[in-house]
């Protein structure tokens, strides 16, 4: 058995023999879907946060998935599984066969039940880069077949291959939006670095940092941490800088590393130091037990880490500014709560997913007759001050929906929840883009980030857990 991001093998044994029952196991065939539910219902019984809830082991031949999905708390929104380990790692991590944009598809309003596409970003050197494509261009057609209400979901079942998209694009000088035709789109394997755009404005004598941050990785796979050292190196700069305030734009954040949350938690957070607690884990009555007993109550928590590109105390107040939509989850939701007791947070934009809960990635590495892997809920979350009560989101300070249907580029001072940001903080009044242009529909009908197998993640580390010996990382 193999549970990485959580426990090692070599510790395993001891929590195990803490956590389970000694029953004779019965032997099933290797690989057949009785092996993998056997497997499945054993790690759920010892990890899962709601494990109480578990029915009696009755193990069948019924497909993996269904036979997960039975095994469900109605109070989980969130654990999954699915049948390829190495994409489900990959996913995490930021890793997919994509052409490298991200969108969001709404009702469109002048055609009955027609779909319309809105691109929310496209990725750095990714093979949509080389295209002409930006942010708020929209597509009413995928490989020439029209979007509507029936069919859109056969449709992106496409775009994970050589695709085409049917394009338009607003002209600022006549105030319309004007056809691009037919673009072609190759997708690839491709990684996406989680840094977006990191730049300073200076407004009304001040100097406000901006960061665009999209998923907490440590790096391409998670045994590297290109993209925490890269972190740091941004928060260098904002600090050579000497920035008063800080705008972290989470807006398309879902989640990701519980390593990565914390080493941009220990870079912004005010009056820190490693004897902080950031975050405080609850478990399983067993599981907690036998990870006590073993380590002693602090493997409960988890603190700040000390970082000499920390900003925090050179920041006004409010220290952080957070731009929120109704896809910012988990791991930045967890960022939020974790920080709230050490500075003031603004909060712009739309109320957060609302997930107070964390899991692992569960999977038998050596066992290529399985190649199942699972995302199951184990550890729910608090602050130190013992907070964990945005199961239902964060409410936004200044409310604000990022639907319209002209939308300027990520970093523009025009754009409208970074307007609000610079505005409030600099207190000046620089407009956001003013046009006649209608909402979309408040509520959208599909969002590519809700797809990937990342959204909503707050993945433990084995390592960060186990106290074991750590890099500069950990």
């Amino acid at each position: 058995m193999k549970a990485l991001q959580l426990i090692s093998l070599l510790v395993l044994l001891s929590v195990l023999t803490a956590c389970k029952k000694e029953d004779p196991e019965p032997v099933y065939e290797a690989g057949s879907n009785e092996y993998v539910n056997d497997w499945i219902y054993g790690e759920m019984s010892t990890y899962y946060y709601w494990n109480k809830e578990l029915p009696a082991k009755n193990i069948t031949g019924i497909s993996p998935d269904d036979y997960f999905y039975q095994l469900i708390s109605s109070k989980d929104r969130f654990s999954w599984i699915q049948p390829n380990f190495i994409e489900l790692l990959n996913s995490l991590q930021g890793v997919s066969k994509e052409a490298g944009y991200e969108f969001i598809l709404y009702n469109n309003p002048n055609i009955e039940n027609g779909v319309i596409g809105q691109i929310s970003y496209v990725k750095k050197n990714s093979p949509a880069s080389e295209n002409d494509l930006k942010r708020g261009d929209l597509f009413t057609k995928i490989n020439g077949t029209e979007l509507t209400v029936s069919n859109y979901s056969t449709l992106l079942g496409g775009i994970s291959e050589n695709h085409t998209l049917t394009l338009q694009r607003y002209n600022e000088a006549t105030e319309t939006f004007e056809n691009l035709g037919v673009q072609e789109f190759t997708t690839v394997n491709f990684a996406e670095n989680p840094h977006y755009l990191d730049t300073v404005y200076t407004r009304n004598g001040k100097k406000i940092g901006y960061y665009v941050y999209n998923f907490f990785a440590t790096g391409p796979n998670s045994s590297d941490t290109q993209y925490l050292q890269e972190m740091d190196a941004i928060f260098e700069k904002f600090k050579s800088e000497g920035i008063q305030h800080l705008v972290l734009d989470l807006r398309y954040n879902s989640g990701g590393a519980e390593s990565a949350t914390i080493n941009l938690a220990s870079l912004v957070g005010t009056n820190i130091s490693p004897e902080d607690i950031f975050v405080k884990r609850d478990y399983n009555e067993e599981l907690k037990e036998a990870l006590i007993e073993e380590y002693g109550q602090e493997v409960l928590n988890k603190k700040f880490t000390q970082k000499a590109a920390n900003i925090g105390n050179i920041l006004q107040s409010p220290q952080l500014t957070v731009l929120s939509s109704s896809r910012t989850a988990s791991a930045s939701e967890l960022l939020i709560n974790g920080l709230s007791p050490f500075m003031d947070i603004l909060i712009i934009g739309d109320t957060t997913v609302g997930k107070n809960v964390g899991s692992i990635s569960i999977y038998e590495e050596n066992k290529p007759e399985n190649t199942w892997g699972m995302q199951p809920i184990i550890t729910k979350s608090f602050n130190s001050e013992d907070q964990s009560d945005y199961d239902m989101g964060f409410y936004p300070d200044i409310p604000k929906k990022d639907n319209s249907l002209i939308v300027k580029a990520l970093g523009d001072q025009q754009e409208l929840l970074l307007s609000e940001a610079l505005n409030y903080l600099a207190g000046d009044d620089l407009p956001a883009l003013k046009t006649s242009s209608p909402l979309l529909p408040a509520k959208d009908i599909y969002s590519s980030i809700e797809q990937k197998r990342r959204f909503g993640i707050y993945n433990i580390d084995a390592i960060d857990l186990l106290n074991q010996e750590k890099s500069p990382y950990d």
